[in-house]
């Protein structure tokens, strides 16, 4: 495997490959991490990720600077993965110039769920990631389910700009308490890596009220937003939305996601759950 720190670098080692997968991460990497390389290796060669802390996806006041940063280990976890290549820049390699172009994301996404709570965040993410996609000039992009509203926005991304990218989505991986794989999981203290589970059980309770057949989707979502504040949680949102358009659902939904973001102390953790609906009454 080979590690690569600049972009000159990486087109020259892709110059010619007509498949590349590509799995952009922020490091810090999990087993959720490795099954995307996994996913990747079945859909194209070579295998690229990328390992970038990307500053404008960050608002004021985040973790920006205390992310962890844990290059030699994910190293370690993505040659074992069978990942061809590692891009890994700085800040300086991926802005030599001040950034003052930037991908606008439609307000329905950038003022919606994560988006309302982390003003500049979306374009922070489809900035970083279309420069990433030039670099890399991937065939295949391998993103995580957990971020689900990420997700769909790289989607319409690519969509929109039409990119000949194939966006594949891989399964959000869980500790065995039900609590979602993510790097941020670090943060939390002992007492609050017992209470973390809460949050998947309460949207995976709203989806099984839903296939009992409970339609009171917004009075389900205010339950469990209460449940989580008294728990001790600050409640972003927990949200019922259609899984294809992340609207609320409508009579001809037939996948619903339930999404939920809260912060546990110092730490905000998100998660969903998708579930098959028939149409509504």
């Amino acid at each position: 495997m080979r590690i690569l720190h600049g972009a000159a670098e990486l087109r020259a080692a892709l110059a010619g490959a007509s498949r590349t997968a590509f799995v952009p991460t922020m490091g810090n990497l999990h087993a959720g991490h490795v099954s995307l390389i996994e996913l990747a290796k079945r859909h194209g060669g070579p295998v690229v990720a990328s390992v970038f802390v990307n500053p404008l996806q960050f608002g004021v006041g985040e973790d920006f600077e205390r992310y962890p940063r844990t290059l030699a280990a994910d190293c370690e976890k993505l040659a074992a993965a069978g990942c061809d290549l590692v891009f890994a820049p700085d800040v300086a390699e991926m802005y030599p110039v001040p950034q003052t172009f930037a991908v606008q994301v439609p307000d329905s996404m950038a003022n919606d769920l994560c988006g309302a709570f982390r003003p500049g965040h979306f374009s922070g993410v489809a900035t970083v990631v279309l420069k990433l996609f030039n670099l890399a000039q991937p065939r295949v992009a391998v993103f995580g389910s957990k971020d689900f509203q990420q997700l769909m926005l790289i989607r319409d991304l690519v969509r929109q700009f039409n990119l000949p990218i194939e966006i594949l989505a891989g399964a959000t991986l869980r500790e065995a308490d039900g609590l979602a794989l993510s790097s941020r999981n670090g943060y939390l203290s002992a007492a609050e890596r017992l209470q973390a589970p809460q949050l998947h059980h309460e949207l995976a309770a709203i989806v099984a009220a839903i296939r009992t057949g409970e339609r009171g989707f917004e009075a389900l979502a205010a339950s469990a937003r209460r449940r989580l504040n008294m728990a001790g949680w600050r409640v972003d949102y927990v949200a019922v939305r259609d899984a294809g358009t992340l609207a609320a659902p409508a009579p001809d939904s037939t996948s619903l996601v339930v999404l939920g973001a809260a912060w546990l102390g110092k730490t905000r953790l998100i998660d969903n759950v998708e579930t098959p609906l028939g149409k509504l009454p």
